[in-house]
């Protein structure tokens, strides 16, 4: 902030002739009003060091918008307390957290030093749009929230045209849903295919107009037509993922192709790893076995390619994304990244620019406030993970992919009750503390195996066929071959419950694991059972679905796919 925009080119405070120099990163000392002043930042794009690769015929990643052209700030200035000598590390714990999705991008920008202008200049590059109905408590001590990062497929902006489909109104081609735990230890990154078939609830949206206009609700359809297609918002998409997953969304961000480009140049690159040279001749991405340092084209080209992984599905594709937002984690967190204000800056200007977020985090302060939120999370806690998919079974020929039966429901349980992916020990044992001694004793001992298990099931939940699901679920997945669909219990049950005889606790105690059952749930009797005797289980208004523990389970669904933001993985 210069003399003459502040009003006082008269008296000069010579404090705020602190100016940040782009050439060296540097802030310099300008206390002659005549002497030159150091070139403003610029807010040209960084060119890539990859020539622009043409488009493949299906690319999933984020789209672009024009916004208004920044003011001119002159030089850049800061506080003159901001020129105090900070011990070694402070800085670190002034972090500001700026996400971007699609290709999500994890910034953790650090130094508090930044003049009024500087601030002003990033505040005003984030656009924001405010979906219908939308509310934002802010972020409340104890509870958790969740954020959804929204990349699209809109080709518009600058070296993008050729990417494909460049008449596509912006769908959500790649989503992850980013849940913050009550206690900010940890996070869980869940991806949403974009062919995933579930049901768009009706939703409003704002057009450019200003009037609203209410879009009908679809049944089995595309995840990624909630947003773009027949004018949906981001809200669309919101309430979507909530009639998926069952969680609130309590924010949204959205980005575009360039902030995959600006933000691996304004870091220097990401590093990446193969596990054998790729010369894909669609996305133009060429790399050999081993690491790679990717930026700009090369890395846009490196999360949109489906032919040079896996089974070259989406699916594989959200794979590689995954690794390489780890790898992007790990570097914005970096000391070369944290300690360089030249780093810092650009990579304040690519992020701010790319994003497009709801009124709740529409400011730099506000996303000043979501990064203290995040601030104390270490990267190991980080679990990124993909909703549990089957092919779609209406369809011969399945393109499409739907919930898994089971699995998907319990990761959504895991989510729902704030259980980690990386910290299930430590839930655990939280979850036996808040225990009655009396209760957790019913739940110590040896168990029978599967097999051995005995049980009539009572549907007493209200829910049409809970009964048969979860015999379905018991005698496929779990190897309880000896359960029994019993029908309706003779009235509705507030909870679930099972009884059982004192020569069947050890049946007991495995039915509990399998079912995700509290303590409280289990009725012992006081005498034993036949050898032939089934145990009774009676299914409550908490009954969730089949194979969903009913608090909500204490591990990850088996064979779950999962990746800590901490490890680096070699594409396959």
């Amino acid at each position: 902030m210069d003399a003459h925009s502040r009003g006082r080119a008269d008296e000069i405070d010579p404090a705020d002739q602190w100016v940040l120099n782009p050439q060296t990163g540097n802030y310099e000392l300008r206390l002659d009003r005549s002497a030159g002043q150091p070139q403003a930042p610029s807010r040209t794009r960084r060119p890539s060091s990859a020539a622009p690769a043409p488009a493949p015929t299906e690319a999933p990643v984020p789209g672009q918008r024009r916004r208004r052209a920044p003011e001119q700030t002159g030089t850049g200035q800061i506080p003159p307390q901001s020129r105090r000598k900070r011990k070694q590390g402070t800085s670190r714990k002034k972090k500001v957290l700026l996400w971007t999705g699609g290709t999500m991008a994890f910034v953790l920008v650090g130094g508090a030093a930044w003049g009024y202008m500087l601030y002003k200049d990033l505040d005003d590059n984030i656009h924001v749009v405010d979906p219908v109905g939308a509310q934002s408590a802010g972020f409340r001590e104890g509870a958790a929230f969740n954020v959804l990062i929204i990349g699209t497929d809109k080709r518009t902006g600058e070296g993008n045209s050729g990417y494909g489909d460049k008449n596509s109104p912006g769908h959500a081609d790649t989503t992850i849903l980013f849940h913050v735990s009550k206690d900010r230890t940890n996070a869980t990154a869940l991806s949403i295919p974009r062919d995933l078939m579930t049901t768009i609830p009706e939703c409003q949206s704002k057009q450019p107009d200003g009037t609203i206009l209410t879009i009908p609700g679809q049944r089995q359809a595309r995840f990624n037509v909630s947003l773009g297609q027949d004018g949906r918002d981001p809200g669309c998409t919101m309430r979507t993922v909530k009639e998926l997953t069952g969680l609130t969304v309590d924010h949204f961000m959205m980005v575009d192709f360039n902030a995959v480009k600006e933000l691996t140049t304004a870091v220097g690159g990401v590093k990446v790893c193969v596990e054998k040279p790729v010369n894909d001749k669609k996305s133009h991405l060429k790399l050999p076995a081993g690491e790679s340092t990717i930026q700009g084209e090369q890395a846009l080209a490196f999360v949109r390619t489906r032919s040079s992984f896996g089974n070259k599905s989406d699916l594989d594709r959200i794979k590689i994304q995954q690794q390489f937002l780890s790898s992007m984690i790990r570097q914005m967190k970096s000391d070369e990244t944290l300690t360089s204000p030249s780093k810092l800056y650009d990579l304040a200007q690519a992020a701010t620019n790319a994003l497009t977020v709801d009124k709740g985090i529409g400011s730099l302060g506000k996303l000043q406030d979501l990064a203290k939120e995040l601030s104390g999370i270490d990267t190991k806690n980080i679990a990124f993970t993909t909703i549990p998919v089957i092919d779609n079974p209406d369809e011969p020929t399945p393109v499409t992919v739907v919930p898994h039966p089971t699995q998907a429901q319990q990761l959504f349980a895991m989510l729902q009750s704030d259980t980690s992916l990386t910290e299930v020990k430590k839930q655990q044992q939280d979850a036996k503390n808040a225990q009655t001694q009396a209760e957790a004793a019913l739940l110590k001992g040896t168990r029978s195996t599967a097999s051995e298990v005995r049980v009539d099931v009572f549907n007493g939940s209200g829910v049409r066929g809970a009964a048969q699901a979860t015999i379905n679920w018991l005698q496929n997945e779990q190897g309880v071959s000896r359960s029994t669909n019993r029908s309706n219990a003779p009235e509705k049950a507030a909870k679930t419950t099972l009884t059982y005889a004192p020569n069947q606790a050890d049946q007991a105690r495995k039915l509990a694991d399998m079912m995700g059952l509290p303590a409280s749930a289990l009725k012992p009797g006081t005498q034993d059972a036949g050898v032939r005797e089934p145990m009774t289980l009676v299914l409550g208004a908490d009954f969730k679905g089949a194979g969903v523990p009913v608090t909500g389970p204490a591990k990850a669904p088996k064979d779950l796919e999962k990746l800590a933001a901490d490890k680096q993985v070699c594409a396959k």
